[in-house]
């Protein structure tokens, strides 16, 4: 199962969020953001549409999923999930860790026949303790004594049991750290505990291990168990880093989406650098695979309807906010585009990097679009942004994009002289703006017997912008009515408060192949790219 859109109304942090587009080849999707932002909110979101779809009922605590006590509430109303190929969740379909994971050690008296996790509920509320370790022990010992008696297993020795029963396991924590091995489930009726071997040391009692390497064996472990009984599902890890250094991290993400059952997602939210490299990384290898939703800069009080960004520009906005130091060349960007627009301020920040990124990005990861100030300043070879990128990535080609306007055909040949790109139109309103991308907002709409209207609003828009005495290519001047009258006519909900966030969030993710404007904009910036 796989989650490809998610719509939140008086919720939590959120008075009316849609997350759409979430393409189905999506096997991870990592949720990014600062302290607050709302990212846990979507796994209490999930976790009440998920009891309530089942049958283990909705958790009673309005208190806490309730927003604002004065508009409607309830679970049916309040959470809408979008699934792959249209299917309906059924029990097993969602699993859950919280953020509050914490085993330091355990004590087996006695063993049990434990219930089917997917029979059962283990969470109402994301903030709740969650202890798996050594109920997950149970498990273990459980097998083994279930295999002991099936009789299919009479011509194994004890051992090749045991490596059946643990060597997943054992693998995936050689993966992470190399030299911690899982050596044995000893008798629960004994000294039950899980042992490893660690350097020297041949015995190395589970309550020995540190936090960290707890914290992964615990993610690992409960993955290994519980991934039979959720076959078909959606995974939800609330700060997978916690404990860990920032280099395990990263391995430890990248193991657990190795054995995530095929059809089956992951969800992780996180601060980390560590995580966002390595899914950067698997992005690259398999295009496509990776999601990115962005919680910085989301005002949880307006509706707001966010797509997954470019996870190239997330991971260098973490990098370059944590430190100069320490980059790794084998994830920087081949090369870095200086675009127009300021990473200061709210209005129109970083706007046409965002864009660019939201466009091209996904077929172009090892190129990224940043801000570089007015046009004049982007022109200028000495910028202290150009020379800046130039220290901290001396691997990378950096080079400058800037939007025609009235620019001569000779300051255009001085411009792109040394190998910077001018558009080849007026402006990116330009492209955003065009004739295939408004058809395809009122096609996505349903409304195709708009088109004309729609297309018209354009013409008297830019007719308008004409007698203030703007050029009649300047989409830029005419974005502003465009904007109101396609929102009236189309009726448009949670578009954007503005004409910027109306192209930045509503149009932009409409520009794709094998869309004309999109290999439009494609060979005037990408294919121009030594």
């Amino acid at each position: 199962m796989r989650i490809t859109g998610i719509k939140l109304n008086n919720f939590k942090r959120f008075t009316d969020l849609a997350i759409t587009q979430i393409p189905d080849t999506a096997k991870l999707v990592v949720i990014v953001g600062p302290n607050g932002c709302g990212k846990s909110s979507l796994f209490d979101a999930l976790l009440q549409w998920y009891r309530t779809k089942v049958g283990f009922g909705a958790t009673g605590d309005e208190l806490y999923f309730r927003k604002n006590a004065r508009e409607p509430f309830g679970i049916a109303q309040s959470v809408e999930v979008s699934l792959a190929g249209g299917v309906s969740p059924r029990k097993g379909s969602l699993y859950v860790r919280t953020a509050y994971r914490n085993d330091p050690d355990f004590s087996i008296t006695g063993i049990n026949r434990p219930t089917a996790p997917s029979e059962q509920s283990r969470f109402g509320r994301v903030i709740e303790n969650d202890q798996t370790v050594a109920e997950n022990y149970q498990r273990l010992v459980y097998d083994t004594m279930a295999g002991v008696y099936d009789e299919g297993n009479d011509a194994k020795t004890v051992a090749a049991l045991r490596v059946e029963l643990i060597g997943a396991i054992r693998s995936s924590m050689e993966s992470v750290f190399g030299d911690l091995v899982l050596n044995n489930v000893t008798d629960p009726l004994g000294t039950g505990a899980f042992f490893f071997r660690k350097g020297t040391v041949a015995s190395f009692h589970y309550k020995n291990l540190s936090g960290g390497e707890k914290a992964a064996f615990d993610l690992l472990l409960d993955l290994h168990v519980k991934k039979k009984f959720f076959e078909d599902a959606v995974y939800c890890i609330d700060e997978l880093e916690t404990h860990l250094h920032t280099r395990v991290q990263g391995k430890l993400l990248r193991e657990m989406v190795k054995i995530l059952p095929e059809g089956s997602q992951l969800w992780v939210t996180t601060h980390s650098l560590g995580v966002l490299r390595a899914a950067q990384e698997m992005g690259v290898e398999r295009p496509g695979s990776v999601s990115v939703i962005d919680f910085d800069a989301v005002d949880p009080d307006v509706p707001r309807e966010i797509v997954p960004s470019s996870l190239g520009r997330i991971t260098w906005e973490k990098m370059l906010s944590i430190t100069l130091d320490d980059l790794s060349q084998r994830i920087a960007p081949r090369v870095v585009v200086v675009c127009e627009g300021s990473s200061l301020g709210s209005r129109r920040k970083d706007f046409d990097a965002e864009i660019y990124n939201r466009i091209l990005g996904s077929q172009t990861p090892d190129v990224l679009f940043v801000s570089g100030g007015s046009s004049n300043q982007v022109a200028a070879s000495g910028v202290s942004v150009r020379q800046t990128l130039k220290n901290i990535m001396p691997s990378a080609r950096i080079i400058s994009l800037c939007d025609r306007d009235d620019k001569s055909e000779q300051e255009v040949a001085e411009f792109e002289a040394n190998g910077d790109i001018v558009l080849s139109l007026r402006n990116l309103e330009s492209y955003l703006f065009a004739d295939d991308i408004i058809e395809e907002l009122v096609r996505r709409l349903g409304r195709d017997d708009l088109l004309t209207d729609a297309l018209n609003v354009k013409r008297t828009a830019i007719a308008n912008s004409v007698t203030r005495r703007n050029p009649p290519d300047d989409l830029k001047s005419a974005a502003g009515e465009i904007y109101v009258e396609l929102k009236k006519l189309l009726q448009l909900p949670r578009s954007g408060n503005n004409a910027d966030a109306f192209m930045r969030d509503t149009l932009a993710p409409l520009v794709a192949a094998p869309m004309g404007t999109y290999f439009a904009l494609k060979a005037a910036v990408v294919d121009r790219i030594p």
